[in-house]
């Protein structure tokens, strides 16, 4: 399995979707960001401002990441 280490802030968690279909979303917040090792298999895609991961459970976790978007996908493709 291959992993990316990856510096994660604040995330919106969505788990699931309500009688209307919408989302149930999450937001938290943190004071800090932190290094993560997170496995590239859990990464769904990857934007200027979040990365989506999925979650054992069916989750899907939108965090905001430090790092350049650039280098991010250079080391995913």
């Amino acid at each position: 399995m291959k992993f990316i280490e990856l510096t994660l802030g604040n995330h919106i968690i969505v788990h699931g979707y309500d009688n209307d279909n919408k989302e149930i979303t999450e937001e938290v917040s943190v004071d800090n960001f932190s290094k993560k090792i997170v496995a590239v298999s859990r990464i769904k895609s990857v934007s200027e401002k979040y990365v989506l991961t999925d979650y054992i459970d069916g989750r899907w976790i939108y965090w905001e990441y430090e790092e350049a978007f650039e280098d991010v996908k250079k080391t995913l493709v």
